[in-house]
């Protein structure tokens, strides 16, 4: 038996690809060769009906399939389409770029890109950027893309889901993504976290790698510290003292739970004695929570202690272009800082 022809688009496009009528090639049919009569049916009694020619038969309709409403499915020029300004994804594999020229060239592709019309002879892609640019570097001339009406959070959110659930982000350009989202659309984290499918969380450890110094995010984009790594260094009170940890986790090859104890030590190290013994402060679980809340609303590490007469918020900053941004968010206006300094 012949090998079926091997589709170069895969299965479960169908819902998203408008098409006519026809038949696809390679679909093998029940109908017998044109021109050959049908075998009569028998009669009761051993008789037999006179076969009908080839055109008095009737053929059974074939159904239309309805367009999706948005989408369209075409085949366009690679020198039409430009990369989406917004990709989240900054650094592309180069070894699997070339597994995916080598598939490409050897099968087609299993899936079309997706974009958006910018004019008439100019879109933008929404997903599959790495499809692209194989294609080009392979020197071919056109590319099988799915059309999309699609808006600009919606554009975003989608190449960010690509990316996320297809081939992870490194943690800043994840952190980098969300921060645009919340900042280009006014979504809050809880918002973003129920339309990405992640705990709220999570989404705030992640959007806090970008308060890192930037020798921190350096290593941390190259992967030479992990996500886990990251987040325990965010615990630590300056930026000093971070980058002296992230120097050891890399010349030491600490874990992340090792790293994590190295903070807590950091953390319970005796300051500089006092004239009076500290009181113990309260401890409880609303004022965690508050504080975590406020943390997740000013992006940066916040602290609430409640003592037996007087309480304290203590909201840390980076920079001075932090605090003012802190400053906005309180609903505060003051004066230029960096004109006083």
């Amino acid at each position: 038996m012949k090998n079926r022809p091997r589709g170069g688009l895969g299965r479960g496009l169908g819902a998203l690809i408008p098409t006519g009528p026809a038949l696809a090639a390679g679909v093998a049919t029940a109908e017998p060769p044109v021109g050959l009569a049908e075998a009569p049916a028998p009669l009761p009694g051993g008789a037999t009906r006179p076969a009908l020619p080839p055109a008095a038969r009737t053929e059974p309709a074939e159904p239309d399939l309805a367009p999706v409403p948005g989408a369209r499915f075409v085949e366009i020029p690679l020198e039409a389409v430009q990369p989406n300004p917004k990709q989240p994804r900054q650094v592309f594999d180069d070894e699997a770029l070339e597994e995916l020229k080598v598939s490409i060239q050897e099968v087609g592709f299993l899936q079309p890109i997706v974009v958006r019309q910018l004019a008439e002879d100019r879109f933008e892609l929404v997903m599959g950027e790495r499809r692209w640019r194989a294609a080009k570097a392979i020197g071919l001339t056109s590319i099988p893309a799915i059309v999309r009406d699609t808006r600009d959070d919606a554009m975003l959110r989608d190449a960010l889901l690509e990316n996320i659930h297809r081939a992870n982000l490194n943690p800043l350009e994840e952190a980098a993504a969300y921060q645009q989202l919340l900042e280009e659309f006014g979504a809050t984290h809880e918002e973003l976290a129920r339309r990405i499918g992640r705990s709220r969380s999570q989404i705030s450890n992640t959007i806090r790698l970008l308060n890192l110094p930037p020798k921190v995010q350096d290593r941390v984009a190259a992967g030479v510290l992990s996500a886990g790594h990251a987040r325990a260094l965010l615990a630590l009170p300056d930026s000093e003292s971070q980058e002296e940890l992230a120097r050891r986790i890399v010349a030491e090859g600490l874990s992340v739970r090792a790293t994590e104890e190295l903070v807590k030590l950091a953390e319970s190290a005796p300051k500089k004695a006092g004239p009076a013994k500290r009181r113990p402060r309260v401890h409880a679980p609303a004022l965690d929570d508050l504080a975590e809340r406020l943390s997740d609303r000013f992006d940066t590490r916040v602290k609430v202690d409640i003592g037996r007469n007087k309480g304290k918020i203590t909201i840390e900053f980076a920079t001075v272009d932090d605090l003012e941004r802190i400053v906005g968010i309180i609903g505060m206006s003051g004066p230029d800082l960096d004109a006083e300094n």
